[in-house]
C-alpha cells in the first residue's frame, strides 16, 4: 500500500505545513507547493523572512500562511498545527524540513550551541511528528515527509553533534513507519539528499577556523523540492534523491574509514586557528540574510557530465585509499 497517492495525487486545496520555510529548500518547497495549488502554512522563527515566503505564494494566488515557530518547542510546533487547522479542518501533508547546522572540533562546539542543534533537529521533528500523526490518524490519512539529509547514513566529518541528530531522526522515520504499517492511508517519507547548493551552509555555525564553501557537485533545492511534491502525490518509504547522495551512500558502506578518514584530514587542512570566519549562525538566533532558495557557490556550477566525472574520480581515489590502507 506503499505507492497510494492522496486523492489520486491531485495536491490542489490541500493544505501543507513546511517548516524552516523561509530559505534555501523550505522556500523553494514552499514554492513548488504553491504551484500545485496548496494552501501553504510556513513556519520559520523569523518574522520577515515568513512575509516574504508568504507573498511569494501569493503572488503565485494560493492561499499561504506565515507562523512563527521555534520547533525546539513543543508548544509552538502544537500552536503552528492549531493555525494550520484554521483552512479547512486538516492538514495534508507535513514537511518536517527545519534544520540547523554547527562545523568544527567537537570540543570546540560551544556545549549550549551542540545543545540547541539536537534541540531543533532531531526534537523539532519529534515534535512535529508528534504534534501532526494524531490529526492524520483522526483524518485517516496524511503524508508527513522528512528532509533528512544523506547524513542520515553516513556522518559529516567535524559535524559529529550533526550527524548525531540526522542518525536521530532516520532511526525516528524508521520506527514510525511500523508504528503506522496498520494505517494504509498514511505515510512517513524519509529524503536523503545529497549537499544543496542553498543558504544553509552561509547560515550555519563554523567554528575551529573552519569556513565551508558549497561545493560544486552540490544539487539544486529546487530540485529537491520538486521531489517532495512527487512524495506528496506517490509516497515512498526511503528516497535517496540525487546523484552524489546515491554514490556517497555506496562508498561509504564499502569503505567507511577510507570515506571518514580522508574526508576529515581534507578538513584539518582547511583549518584556520584563530580565524575571523567563527561564527555561531543560526543555531541560537533566527536566521539572517539573505533569506533566499540560493546560496554562494565556491566555483561556478559544472555540466552534469563533470559532476559525474568528478564523482567517479572520487570514488577512484577513495578505492585506492581503502585498498592502501588495507596492505598497512
Amino acid at each position: 500500500m506503499e505507492n497510494k497517492e492522496i486523492n489520486h495525487g491531485e495536491l490542489r486545496g490541500k493544505t501543507v505545513v513546511i517548516t524552516g520555510g523561509t530559505s534555501g529548500v523550505g522556500r523553494a518547497a514552499a514554492e513548488a507547493f504553491a504551484l500545485e495549488g496548496c494552501n501553504v502554512v510556513v513556519a520559520a522563527r523569523g518574522r520577515e523572512g515568513l512575509d516574504e515566503t508568504v507573498a511569494l505564494c501569493h503572488d503565485l494566488e494560493v492561499v499561504a500562511l506565515g507562523v512563527q515557530t521555534d520547533v525546539s518547542d513543543a508548544q509552538q510546533v502544537q500552536h503552528l498545527a492549531e493555525q494550520a487547522l484554521q483552512f479547512n479542518g486538516r492538514i495534508d501533508i507535513w514537511i518536517n524540513n527545519a534544520g540547523v547546522m554547527a562545523s568544527g572540533k567537537f570540543e570546540e562546539i560551544p556545549v549550549e550551541t551542540m545543545d540547541q542543534l539536537v534541540r531543533t533537529n532531531l526534537l523539532g521533528f519529534l515534535h512535529g511528528a508528534h504534534t501532526v500523526l494524531p490529526i492524520f490518524k483522526k483524518q485517516k490519512e496524511g503524508i508527513l515527509i522528512n528532509n533528512i539529509s544523506i547524513g542520515g547514513w553516513m556522518p559529516a566529518p567535524y559535524s559529529t553533534a550533526y550527524s548525531s541528530t540526522k542518525f536521530g531522526i532516520r532511526g525516528m522515520v524508521e520506527g514510525l513507519q511500523g508504528e503506522v504499517s496498520d494505517e494504509p492511508n498514511i505515510h512517513i517519507v524519509g529524503m536523503y539528499p545529497g549537499i544543496q547548493r542553498s543558504t544553509g551552509n552561509m547560515h550555519s555555525a563554523k567554528y575551529s577556523g573552519l569556513d565551508f564553501k558549497i561545493p560544486p557537485f552540490s544539487s539544486d533545492p529546487r530540485e529537491l523540492a520538486a521531489q517532495m511534491v512527487e512524495a506528496a502525490k506517490n509516497p515512498k518509504k526511503s528516497i535517496i534523491t540525487d546523484g552524489y547522495a546515491h554514490v556517497m551512500k555506496v562508498l561509504y558502506g564499502l569503505f567507511p574509514k577510507a570515506i571518514i578518514n580522508t574526508a576529515s584530514a581534507a578538513l584539518r587542512l582547511a583549518m584556520k586557528p584563530d580565524a575571523e570566519t567563527n561564527t555561531d549562525g543560526n543555531v541560537n538566533y533566527q536566521s539572517k540574510d539573505p533569506m533566499r532558495i540560493y546560496g554562494e557557490l565556491a566555483i561556478p556550477v559544472p555540466s552534469r557530465k563533470t559532476k559525474t566525472v568528478m564523482m567517479m574520480v572520487t570514488g577512484i581515489a577513495l578505492g585506492f585509499f581503502y585498498i592502501k590502507s588495507k596492505k598497512r
